[in-house]
């Protein structure tokens, strides 16, 4: 499981990052919910994005979720949602 969440995480923040020069003059302070390199939806909280996450992938948990800002954040295991035990 620490593998594909990894994995997750990489994948999703090498899309975010090559994504956002083009989502920063539309949805700047937002945040982008993702999976498999893809933005699923974004959100005015990071609250909702990961309340979102946990509905949509409630199955496995994978995805992750990040602000749209100048300089993305690479937060590792944080940016994503993990699963609650």
């Amino acid at each position: 499981m620490m593998n594909s969440i990894r994995q997750q995480v990489e994948t999703n923040y090498k899309a975010f990052h090559e994504k956002l020069p083009s989502l920063l003059t539309t949805f700047r302070g937002k945040f982008a919910l993702m999976r498999d390199g893809q933005i699923v939806e974004f959100f005015d909280t990071a609250r909702d994005a990961y309340v979102a996450g946990q509905r949509i992938f409630k199955q496995d948990q994978l995805f992750s979720v990040q602000e749209v800002i100048e300089t993305p954040v690479d937060l590792g295991f944080f940016s994503h949602a993990m699963p609650q035990r």
